[in-house]
């Protein structure tokens, strides 16, 4: 199960990078929402706090898929895909909101009918488990590695360290 280059787990640094690329992408516009450009109004006619918490959910996600990496603890392929997709699809939700008002629980032009008020339904809660297995699973997995790779007090035997 080990790997010495990087355990399989390159899919979670090109999420994390490309989370961290829409995040960026999500403060330029919040400074376009802010001077009230007019191309940014358009594309998000919601409340500018939605795309604030866009902003800080990228940021949350790709810290968080970098710390799962950072772990260096092999995961199987759907624990991974899972992360990334679901840090995607559950910072996106935000977007949606800014984008689509109507969606959104907190607007005045909420609309809790129709079909595209079902399909968003459909694709929040598929998010949400899609994510809560994702990083679920990775935690359990790891908790578990750390219970199978004892550590004393001088010596790591997991990664051969000396430690202070």
């Amino acid at each position: 199960m080990t790997n010495s280059t990087h355990m399989g787990n390159v899919v979670l640094l090109r999420g994390a990078c490309l989370w961290l690329l829409m995040a960026l992408l999500l403060a330029w516009s919040l400074v376009g929402l802010y001077n009230q450009v007019d191309f940014f109004q358009a594309v998000f006619p919601g409340k500018p706090t939605r795309v604030l918490q866009a902003h800080i959910d990228f940021l949350l996600m790709s810290a968080l898929i970098l710390g799962f990496y950072a772990a260096k603890v092999g995961l199987a392929w759907h624990v991974r895909w899972a992360m990334v997709i679901g840090a995607f699809t559950n910072s996106s939700l935000f977007l949606i909101y800014a984008m689509f008002p109507v969606l959104d629980p907190l607007s005045e032009t909420f609309t809790p009918a129709g079909l595209w008020f079902g399909v968003f339904n459909f694709y929040l809660y598929s998010s949400l488990l899609i994510t809560s297995y994702g990083f679920g699973k990775g935690a359990v997995i790891i908790f578990k590695s750390t219970l199978a790779n004892d550590v004393d007090e001088k010596n790591c035997k997991r990664c051969g360290r000396y430690l202070t």
